[in-house]
């Protein structure tokens, strides 16, 4: 699958419903965040370094090159951040490729927005490899759009990939209702304007305005998404 999202525009809609839901993807939709972390300490245990586990939380939810740069400079490992990328995807692909679990309540929730015909986008700081392996697990059918890490100049937590994926929908940012699970994606999606369903999957997230914290994506339907826009009025 091929990324469709056009340049950033300036098209909006009128009124208060509900016009999309975008949804971040790794430790949102499917039950990898910690295959990424798995990942990272292999490849540096065969360089020669052990990776502190309080690390974990410094490289969950941002871009690659944030979390594979800060890795190198923490461990002085002899390997570039081009190298390290390519070790990394291809160990992450191989992991998904053997199994690739769903976050509970995650196929209920795509169903319904697909039933109910809400355009809904897929936003991952991930690589667009990555992400059609996924798609392809997830049914690429339950999005109109996908926006992956390396198709932007600024990935999460800048607010340019919601902005690109509200626009691509022709939605308003304050139309949309943001799922994410890491501190690093509701940071991107409330500098687009968006409102955030925050799940936290490796760390914890607190409440703030415009913000709302479930424990779970079975707590996430569409009357509920909808319902945060009306609390906006």
């Amino acid at each position: 699958m091929t990324s469709t999202v056009p340049a950033l525009g300036t098209r909006t809609a009128e009124g208060s419903a509900l016009q999309a839901v975008l949804l971040d993807m790794d430790g949102t939709l499917v039950d990898t965040e910690g295959f990424w972390w798995d990942v990272e300490v292999e490849v540096f245990a065969s360089l020669g370094h052990t990776l502190d586990e309080t690390w974990r939380h410094v490289v969950v939810g941002g871009p690659m090159t944030r979390s594979a740069g800060f890795l190198i400079e923490a461990t002085g490992a002899d390997i570039t951040l081009a190298e390290l990328t390519v070790l990394l995807n291809e160990g992450f692909e191989d992991r998904i490729g053997r199994t690739l679990p769903l976050m509970p309540g995650a196929s209920r929730l795509l169903a319904e927005l697909y039933e109910y015909e809400i355009p809904t986008a897929l936003v991952s700081a991930s690589h667009r490899r990555i992400i059609d392996r996924v798609l392809s697990v997830l049914g690429p059918h339950h999005f109109t759009l996908s926006v992956a890490g390396d198709e932007v100049s600024r990935t999460k937590p800048f607010p340019d990939p919601y902005l690109l994926a509200a626009a691509g929908l022709g939605a308003d940012p304050a139309r949309c209702a943001v799922v994410e699970d890491t501190s690093t994606g509701v940071a991107a999606a409330e500098a687009a304007g968006c409102r955030v369903v925050a799940v936290p999957s490796v760390a914890p997230i607190g409440p703030a305005a415009g913000r709302t914290v479930v424990s779970s994506l079975e707590e996430v339907d569409l009357a509920f998404l909808r319902g945060l826009m009306t609390e906006m009025r």
